[in-house]
């Protein structure tokens, strides 16, 4: 470690304190308290982690958690089994049948997509469940599987106490508009360009 002078070390406190200060009122003038609707959306990896992620912190905080998979279906997931370690402190439903290229039945896409809905308004009118996963909604969305208003307008509706976190790339500019948090995933490099499979733990 390298040796660290007294005046170095109090210029250094006297910065650090300052910055306590700006920080200790920011945080201080920030009072309202509600459900959050959250959308985690681009073109990078780590939108579905990410939601998982919250619903694990919301676990830690002793609450129920939702999760709707709407176009994920045909691969077994290994967040799947982890969280059914809670017992129904999670209810999980995978209601998707894989992705459009691979169904390639439009008709049926629909139905899943209607169905995952459904689904999802149960656990969001849930009053037990403090968070719900809408993961890859965007994607239904994307494909007019299900009707934009109808959906926006419903989370815009939910409970005030509810967060809920939709995930998925291109979401819909109205679900932007609508939602509190947003943040797009960016992709600088991609390990699939390589030629690397999706692999067991950082894909499923």
């Amino acid at each position: 470690m390298r040796e660290i002078d007294e005046k170095e070390a109090e210029r250094h406190k006297a910065k650090m304190a300052k910055r306590k200060a700006v920080q200790d009122a920011e945080v201080g003038g920030k009072t309202v308290e509600k459900g959050l609707l959250i959308v985690n959306t681009g073109p990078g990896k780590g939108k579905t982690t990410a939601a998982f992620g919250l619903a694990l912190r919301m676990l830690g905080h002793g609450k129920r958690v939702g999760v709707v998979q709407f176009i994920k279906g045909a691969w077994h997931s290994g967040e799947k089994d982890a969280f059914a370690a809670f017992g129904d402190r999670v209810s999980w439903h995978t209601m998707g049948e894989g992705f459009t290229w691979e169904t390639q039945d439009l008709q049926r896409d629909i139905a899943a997509a209607e169905r995952a809905w459904e689904k999802a308004e149960v656990l969001m009118a849930d009053p037990s469940i403090s968070l719900v996963v809408l993961d890859e909604l965007n994607i239904a969305l994307r494909y007019d599987y299900l009707d934009l208003e109808k959906v926006v307008s419903s989370l815009q509706a939910r409970r005030p106490d509810l967060h809920v976190v939709v995930t998925g790339r291109n979401a819909k500019p109205a679900l932007v508009e609508a939602a509190d948090l947003v943040t797009e995933m960016g992709q600088e490099k991609h390990h699939f360009s390589a030629g690397v499979k999706a692999q067991q733990g950082i894909e499923f």
